[in-house]
């Protein structure tokens, strides 16, 4: 009875060394080996084996990347500017050994870093600096503390920075300061869109003066012309006149009476005194003369023919 006993005892015991010499490492894990409480090897994930009693697991690493936030955290800027900062890094552990073994608690060491090195970039900058250049920023800091971390194991792929609040009567002030340069750019516009519609106005007037200028003088060219024409004509028909009168016909002398007498009638039309004009019975005979000069130009043409 006694010796059943034991054996079952020793199954039992052997079922449970058995059992804790296997261990199975789920993916995107990885699992170190001490021995003794000596560092031995890494398991891969999957099915493994230790060995019992002498191996036990040390530290258990993710593998995959992981989210770090950063407390938030006051910042003095290089002009003296207080702002309110917070951040968020993304890492990867690559060698599991480095990590458990390196350095103590990897999330406390690298929430220090990186705000240690957030207090230094920042720090070194002016608010104004500070608010619009957050890609530089974010560079710097990755630059940084990937350095830092790299013998611990650890790849930091990021590092972000969520919100840089300044004072609320320096935000006051800031909006202050962007209404001003907006309402001076506004009426530096306005200014230059009166100057522009002023010059457009002015070049309008200067073509329509210039058009105005053409016009008159064509208008004056043409009445060049035409009062040249009519005194050529005027000419024309004195030599036809004179020609007559030398020849000794009475109805060339009638003609200049006749011209005379219509210029004296167009004076008294043009009086403003005048309401009423009387014109004698032998008016229409004397202006009728006028139009003997067309039979004195036709005698005279066929004399000279």
């Amino acid at each position: 009875m006694i010796g059943n006993l034991t054996a079952l005892v020793l199954i039992v015991l052997a079922f449970i060394l058995i059992l804790s010499a296997i261990k199975s490492v789920p993916q995107g894990f990885g699992w170190t080996v001490e021995r003794f409480g000596q560092y031995r090897r890494t398991l891969q994930p999957g099915l493994n084996f230790i060995l019992p009693i002498a191996d036990r697991i040390g530290h258990k690493q993710n593998l995959m990347e992981q989210v770090l936030d950063i407390p938030p955290q006051e910042v003095i800027s290089s002009d003296n500017a207080q702002v309110q900062t917070d951040a968020v890094c993304f890492y990867q552990v690559l060698e599991p050994v480095k990590a458990s073994y390196e350095v103590n608690d990897l999330v406390r060491a690298m929430q220090n870093l990186v705000m240690t090195n957030i207090r230094a970039v920042l720090g070194s900058m002016e608010l104004d600096e500070m608010l619009s250049n957050r890609d530089r920023i974010n560079s710097e800091l990755l630059n940084k503390v990937d350095d830092a971390t790299d013998p611990w194991g650890v790849k930091v792929t990021r590092v972000e920075i969520r919100d840089i609040s300044p004072p609320r009567d320096l935000v006051d002030s800031m909006a202050r300061q962007m209404k001003a340069e907006r309402e001076k750019r506004a009426q530096i516009l306005e200014a230059e869109g009166e100057r522009e519609a002023a010059i457009k106005v002015a070049e309008g007037k200067k073509q329509s003066q210039i058009l105005d200028a053409q016009g008159e003088l064509e208008a004056a060219r043409l009445e060049a012309e035409a009062r040249e024409r009519l005194a050529e004509a005027e000419a024309k028909a004195t030599e036809v006149v004179s020609a007559a009168i030398a020849g000794g016909d009475a109805r060339a002398i009638n003609y200049f009476v006749a011209q005379k007498y219509v210029d004296a009638l167009g004076k008294l039309a043009e009086s403003d005194n005048n309401k009423v004009m009387m014109i004698p019975l032998e008016a229409s005979s004397v202006i009728g003369s006028i139009a003997g000069i067309s039979e004195i130009a036709k005698d005279v043409t066929r004399h000279s023919a």
